[in-house]
């Protein structure tokens, strides 16, 4: 896992999204690139029923964005001795140049990095988005790399792995084979009632032993909390600071509307997770 990509734009966790992906592309001796992700604007948004008005869309403000998201990406590489990829080989970054604006982008483009490191969405924020997470997640095949919103100390020196036997979680372990080889320990967290048909936390632990990893099965009771919540809970008192989750096992939509272990985990985490679907 060397090559990292970063959405950037001008938010409050981007300091955390940057350290995040720094301390992974530290782990693995590897890339990160970055790029100006705005909101896809029609050139023209046509008609204004009062006024009968076309506004043309500011491409004085676009380009400020970009410049600004350039700016903060360069500037915390820079502040991080990390050398540009044209002068040095190892841990470097790089720049993607005029990058189309929306998350269609994302989706695509992340298709050729083994992982894209996003900000936590919030609900009160234009960004990070949901809509960005998402098209990561579901168009590119490939892992997402969630920060937390404080910068983290350290990065997958005790990674939980949220066991719930599925298909979902199975393919995020898988794409987190290289931190999990790296790892001082390695737990494979079962929450009782929360899971679905399929291979034991043990059975999983036993697995990645025969792979040389450190790994141990635990199994927690969720007493009044959510199964999110105890998954959490569980997090930090093994002290982690990676998470493994596969995402949406349930649908999205009965998410939104009964709540879900993806959901919480998304709307509380304070440590580094790494999904895929």
């Amino acid at each position: 896992m060397r090559n990292f990509l970063v959405p950037t734009s001008p938010h409050d966790l981007m300091p955390s999204v940057l350290t995040t992906a720094w301390l992974a592309a530290k782990r693995f001796d590897g890339y990160i690139e970055g790029f100006a992700l705005r909101p896809a604007l029609t050139e023209y948004i046509p008609f204004d029923m009062v006024g009968g008005l076309t506004w043309v869309r500011d491409e004085a403000a676009d380009e400020e964005t970009v410049a600004k998201s350039r700016q903060i990406f360069e500037g915390f590489m820079k502040d991080n001795q990390v050398p540009h990829a044209d002068k040095a080989e190892g841990l470097t970054y790089g720049w993607r140049d005029k990058a189309p604006p929306g998350d269609d982008f994302v989706g695509s483009y992340a298709r050729v990095f083994d992982a894209t490191v996003l900000g936590r969405p919030g609900s009160d924020t234009v960004y990070p988005s949901m809509a960005t997470l998402e098209a990561a997640l579901f168009e590119s095949g490939r892992p997402i790399l969630i920060a937390p919103p404080s910068p983290p100390g350290s990065l997958g020196e005790i990674v939980v792995i949220a066991w719930n036997r599925s298909t979902e979680t199975a393919r995020a372990t898988a794409f987190a084979m290289p931190f999990l080889r790296k790892a001082r320990r390695v737990v494979v967290l079962e929450i009782e009632g929360g899971v679905v048909p399929g291979p034991s936390a043990e059975e999983m632990a036993r697995a990645l032993r025969r792979n040389g990893l450190p790994a141990e099965a635990m199994t927690v009771t969720p007493e009044r909390r959510s199964h999110g919540e105890a998954v959490l809970a569980q997090a930090a008192a093994l002290g982690a600071d990676l998470l493994i989750k596969g995402a949406y096992t349930q649908s999205r939509l009965r998410q939104m509307i009964f709540g879900g272990q993806t959901s919480h985990i998304l709307a509380e985490a304070r440590l580094p997770v790494l999904m895929a679907h």
